[in-house]
């Protein structure tokens, strides 16, 4: 549950479809309503029914990274926060591009334990 006790919709988004499936489990789990989406061209299309409140991404995808769905949802969905995690040094280079065209994002480091990803969700 997040600090006010309600349930959030989450949506996470990552390639690797072990790690999507596994984490939308622990948010249900845990009382939020979740979807796995594995691909962020994907997730443009699940937010528009699915509506989530956060979004949980990987950064390093197929063609459109989790940088560019976040630049994406920061216009589209202004009140969805978004919080990008990855395990490739590349990344970097991402958040700096993003962060001279005035977007700034929430970066944690693969592999996480899923008690920090609830801990952090319940924060929000």
């Amino acid at each position: 549950m997040s600090e006010d006790g309600l349930p959030k919709r989450i949506l996470i988004v990552d390639d690797e479809r072990n790690i999507a499936d596994t984490l939308a489990m622990v948010f249900k789990i845990k009382g939020h309503e979740a979807m796995a989406a594995y691909s962020a061209e994907s997730a443009v299309e699940t937010i528009e029914t699915f509506e989530p409140d956060i979004v949980l991404s990987d950064v390093m995808m197929g063609k459109m990274t989790g940088v560019d769905l976040a630049i994406y949802l920061s216009k589209a969905r202004p009140d969805c926060k978004v919080v990008l995690f990855s395990g490739q040094a590349a990344t970097a280079d991402l958040l700096r591009e993003a962060s001279r065209k005035g977007h700034e994002f929430r970066l944690l480091a693969k592999p996480i334990h899923p008690q920090k990803l609830l801990d952090d969700i319940a924060g929000m």
